[in-house]
């Protein structure tokens, strides 16, 4: 029996990292909005590696918390180890990752929703989404409650028809043994969406108690004061250690002789995996020259003696990751507190989805998440920003909003998404970011919170912060541009002399002098010449002196880039009619639909001489 239960703006189907950012977004922005969740005990769940940052996600997060989202912020108050990774790399890769209290994440989330303006929270399963010539209308659950709505935000992660597999068990489930959603992939092929099958695993979970960390490399936070949000408080608390051990020649045998009982080779596992995030029996079996893996024992919370294993996700059946768990130094007396398993679920097809996440056939339908292939908690929590930004705007009659590629490694992502085939689930990678030395975490907030502004997500408070910073930054380049020495100066010419620099030949200003490697921007204050020292701002200034030169030429690119994006391709061109072009670059495009010349571009199988007969033909077009 279908009973009407009341109506939103917005409803968001899921509560993993997409949702909560989906759901903030919309109710921030002024719509009425329901989120719905198959379990309240598992809002912002963190069912595989409770731990975010790292090379690109970390820019993601950093991204996220510009616009005015929620993960970093709530990373900043659940983390229990923070470190910069990359160190010895450039700027462009070097990254943040903080490991997480899983259930301390999890409870702060759940008291941000509750404390949302505008937010209704809701545990029930959706089974179908009710649309009207082609447009979303309401939702109805499993009990019969029928939402009417304006939009609808799909972020299921892996719940959809989710199937669990240990060894030759397999059962539907949902992650960490929760219960599927059975129904709704049905619905979404009923409105005509093309849906695919992917693969994702986690490692067994294991006692503390029962891990001789003595036999481990223990693997400390960073000492300093680190933090994603530039809103949250330094943090002052005790960090804990996670362990790094390996794999040995024992455990690759014990693999290796139960290849007939891992799903991964029986057939039993029919979607596709994550080729950068590979079971440990694919990983045994692909690299079977090497000796050892690396393997990190990671803490889940500090109250709870569950550590996780990263580096062994696998499938295989229990008595064999007991034996193999055992076969590792440190874990020889091991006890296993959850089994490692696969899951397969259904995902939508991204290339049905616009640039905004709306899907193109249905109006006011958005998916965000592992629903659109990716994996990662940092994609999904993007996705879902943006896919309740832009289900918000539709609801107030406003223009989409999209982020370019030169814009933010959300702008990457999401295009990556919309105008390439996928084959693996997806995970955002610094290489896969053209700009990425203008793309870094530190400049995040200077790229992003003015556009989160104008959204009506960015507050009073972050943004006198942000206004504060922007001051201190201009202060303190004009600063550094205008202090100049001479090689007369006697402080100046003992301090290149203690840092072994070349001594001065002419008169040169602080920022020229800031331009070598040996120079760091901290000396500076240590002398007396700048009173500036927040490391965040001081690292910033520092990277646009060094690689000023290099920061330019990619600026130019852009424009470059700019000119190929600004010719932009009509919702309905009819690439048929297009003379000269190959059969499959026809269809190519007449399935993605590139919205300019440069989505075209990207779109696989594009050549450019493909790019050279579609801008003869646009030409042609315009000059008759």
């Amino acid at each position: 029996m279908i009973y009407e239960a009341g109506s939103y703006d917005v409803v968001v189907i899921g509560a993993g990292h997409a949702g909560c950012e989906a759901a903030l977004a919309a109710s921030r922005m002024g719509c009425r909005t329901l989120l719905v969740t198959l379990s309240m005990e598992n809002i912002a769940l963190m069912p595989c590696n409770p731990s975010v940052g790292g090379p690109a996600k970390a820019q993601l997060i950093r991204e996220i918390d510009a616009l005015g989202g929620e993960m970093g912020v709530n990373i900043d108050k659940a983390n229990i180890q923070i470190r910069i990774i990359n160190t010895g790399k450039g700027p462009a890769v070097q990254a943040l990752r903080a490991q997480a209290d899983k259930y301390e994440y999890h409870k702060e989330m759940i008291k941000t929703l509750l404390n949302q303006r505008n937010l209704d929270l809701l545990m029930a399963e959706v089974e179908e989404i009710i649309t009207a010539e082609d447009t979303v209308r309401s939702i109805i659950t499993k009990t019969g409650a029928k939402y009417n709505c304006k939009t609808v935000v799909v972020t299921s992660g892996t719940y959809l028809k989710g199937r669990i597999i240990i060894g030759d068990i397999a059962f539907s489930g949902g992650p960490g043994n929760q219960f599927p959603a059975e129904k709704l992939s049905d619905s979404l092929k009923d409105m005509g969406l093309k849906l695919g099958r992917f693969k994702t695993g986690t490692p067994p979970r294991i006692d503390k108690k029962s891990v001789n960390f003595d036999a481990m490399e223990e693997q400390p936070g960073d000492d300093r004061q680190l933090r994603f949000s530039y809103i949250s408080p330094l943090p002052d608390r005790k960090q804990l250690s996670c362990w790094l051990t390996h794999s040995t020649p024992e455990t690759h045998q014990i693999v290796m002789d139960n290849l007939d009982r891992a799903p991964m080779f029986t057939g039993v596992i029919k979607g596709q995996g994550p080729r950068y995030c590979p079971s440990f029996e694919d990983k045994v079996v692909r690299f079977s020259h090497k000796d050892s893996h690396q393997l990190f024992v990671e803490p889940e919370g500090r109250a709870t003696d569950e550590m996780y294993v990263q580096g062994l996700n696998t499938s295989l059946p229990e008595d064999v990751q007991i034996k193999v768990l055992k076969s590792i130094p440190g874990l020889e007396d091991v006890r296993i507190i959850r089994t490692g398993y696969a899951i397969e679920y259904d995902y939508v097809f991204p290339s049905q989805l616009k640039l905004s996440l709306e899907t193109k056939n249905i109006s006011g339908l958005f998916t965000a998440g592992q629903i659109n292939g990716t994996s990662g908690y940092e994609e999904a929590a993007a996705q879902g920003l943006m896919a309740g930004i832009n289900a918000a705007l539709k609801v107030h009659g406003r223009d989409s909003f999209i982020l370019k590629r030169s814009e933010a490694y959300i702008g990457v992502m999401i295009d990556d998404l919309v105008t390439k085939e996928l084959d693996e689930p997806y995970r955002l990678l610094t290489s896969r970011a053209e700009y990425r030395l203008l793309l870094r975490q530190d400049n995040a907030d200077l790229r992003l919170t003015e556009k989160g502004r104008s959204l009506g997500l960015v507050n009073d408070f972050r943004w006198q912060i942000f206004q504060e910073k922007k001051k201190t930054l201009s202060e303190l380049i004009s600063k550094l541009h205008q202090a100049t020495f001479t090689p007369a100066d006697e402080v100046i010419r003992e301090f290149l002399n203690s840092k072994r620099s070349a001594p001065l030949k002419d008169r040169i200003s602080l920022w020229e002098l800031l331009r070598r490697p040996e120079i760091k921007i901290q000396d500076f204050y240590y002398l007396g010449l700048i009173t500036v020292n927040d490391p965040d701002i001081l690292e910033q200034v520092e990277i646009q002196a060094k690689y000023e030169g290099y920061i330019k030429k990619q600026k130019e690119q852009v424009e470059r880039f700019e000119k190929m994006e600004n010719k932009s391709l009509p919702a309905d061109f009819d690439f048929s009619e297009v003379y000269g072009l190959s059969n499959e670059a026809r269809q190519k495009l007449d399935k993605f639909k590139p919205i300019s010349i440069g989505q075209a571009l990207r779109v696989s199988g594009i050549n450019p001489a493909d790019i050279n007969v579609l801008l003869i033909f646009l030409e042609t077009k315009r000059r008759k």
